[in-house]
């Protein structure tokens, strides 16, 4: 940046590079929305006091940054980010060309102090600084609310009779003129105002001007780099007024010297706390531009999932079972003999134990729940995870995952958490169904609950009901 300044700006090495002043422009314009995000959230824990400070923030960071611009100017000769990008505002002299370059070689000091703002030039800025984003901000927010088709959407069928009532007071007079310049005034005002900027810098970048900004150029002052008599000066301007080897002078009776004494506050912790904030803000913008990212981007959960993808996750554990009944029973040893007069086909598929229902806590009754797929059961293509539990077709349509982890046929898991399920009804009405328990006849309702609500398998409340299926792409 600094090499392409000067191949532009030949041997002015104080006059900074467009793209500096651009960067600078656009750090200032970030203050304003972070300090209003930051207030919101803080708004949703104390709203009762800080709802107040939301309505008016455009007042109050006007007020704020009046003190803040301030002290900068008075200190540092430029605005707060326009020291963080070491640069300062000076005049501009009244001589052919407005450069003195052998005086600023000869006599850095006496050319500094020349072209120092003076008290005049400080308010002067202050209103370029402070007042006039201001002002624009309220313009911009005026032509959203009253211009069309803004203001047909607002106000409705009045926006059509919005004309001057004949015996109108004061502020309806000067609110009717208001939205009449907001309507039919401020966009030409607006279109002029972006077009002089525009021409500004392009005047700028060629060195046809020493002006960025048509602002600068009505108030005498230009931006310019810092040079080292300025750090000097802002050193010894720091520094106490009073020589090290003079103690203060003790406190009066009645009179602290602690930090909330007003006395010590104005003279100690006001300048110092004003010259932390160009470490602080800055750093701050930055921190909430990367969260920003942060959470915006995939990154994050990208980190997380090759974090979690060594671990070793154990099953759902399905409520209602027995501790003993969760565990599988110790393997017999292994003979190699079988028992005389057993059968082939039940030594290689033992007869599956009958599991216990899951208990509702609410009710104290039992759930009807569905069991997982066995080997044997799917068919020999396709395997028992490709399998639905609910209506144990050989391929799941349209996989959907519940919350405990189960993949089911959309139409059937959604059909089961509504209650609507064929399987539900039947069990209900006093069919045998095919889970293996409820030996007892006739009709179950008001001693089972049909599972509505809840997951097929393991019988958990599935939050948000049919809300919270998620389909899977497979």
């Amino acid at each position: 940046m600094e090499f392409m300044s000067d191949i532009q700006n030949g041997i002015d090495d104080l006059k900074p590079s467009l793209f500096e002043l651009l960067s600078e422009e656009k750090l200032s314009s970030l203050i304003s929305p972070s300090l209003r995000y930051l207030l919101v959230i803080a708004t949703h824990r104390r709203p009762r006091y800080l709802l107040p400070l939301l309505d008016r923030f455009d007042e109050v960071y006007a007020c704020l940054m009046l003190l803040v611009e301030r002290h900068y100017l008075l200190t540092y000769g430029g605005g707060f980010t326009e020291n963080f990008y070491s640069l300062k505002r000076e005049r501009v002299l009244r001589t052919k060309g407005g450069e003195l370059p052998r005086a600023q070689r000869a006599a850095p000091q006496l050319v500094r102090d020349t072209l120092v703002l003076s008290k005049t030039d400080v308010w002067t800025n202050l209103a370029v600084l402070v007042g006039l984003p201001y002002i624009k901000r309220k313009l911009d927010e005026g032509y959203d609310i009253h211009a069309p088709p803004a203001a047909a959407m607002i106000i409705g069928p009045r926006y059509d009779r919005d004309v001057l009532p004949p015996n109108a007071t004061i502020k309806q007079r000067l609110l009717h003129y208001y939205k009449w310049f907001l309507r039919n005034v401020y966009p030409s005002v607006n279109a002029a105002y972006y077009f002089s900027l525009l021409a500004f810098n392009l005047a700028y970048l060629f060195d046809r001007s020493r002006h960025h900004s048509p602002f600068l150029w009505l108030v005498g002052t230009r931006m310019r780099r810092l040079t080292e008599a300025d750090h000097r000066a802002f050193a010894l301007n720091l520094q106490p007024k009073r020589p090290p080897s003079i103690r203060p002078p003790p406190a009066r009776p009645g009179q602290s010297s602690s930090i909330f004494s007003p006395r010590t506050f104005t003279t100690t912790i006001y300048p110092r706390l004003l010259s932390s904030l160009r470490f602080l803000l800055p750093t701050s913008i930055f921190a909430l531009r990367f969260l920003e990212w942060w959470h915006a981007s995939d990154f994050a959960r990208q980190l997380s999932r090759k974090a979690i993808e060594g671990l070793d996750l154990p099953p759902p554990i399905i409520s209602g079972l027995p501790a003993s009944k969760s565990k599988q029973p110790p393997s017999p040893p292994p003979s190699s003999t079988p028992l005389l007069g057993a059968d082939s086909d039940t030594t290689k598929h033992p007869p599956r134990q009958q599991k216990q229902p899951p208990i509702s806590a609410t009710s104290h009754l039992p759930i009807l729940t569905v069991s997982l797929p066995s080997e044997s059961s799917a068919s020999s293509n396709t395997s028992s995870s490709a399998t639905c539990p609910i209506c144990l077709s050989p391929q799941i349509v349209n996989p959907t995952a519940c919350q405990t982890g189960y993949v089911f046929c959309y139409t059937c898991i959604f059909r089961w958490v509504d209650g609507s399920h064929d399987r539900q009804t039947a069990f209900l009405d006093g069919g045998a169904g095919e889970e293996g328990w409820a030996e007892e006849q006739g009709s179950r309702r008001g001693k089972w609950e049909s599972g509505k609500g809840r997951c097929a398998v393991t019988g958990r409340r599935v939050l948000g009901g049919t809300e919270g299926l998620r389909r899977i792409m497979v």
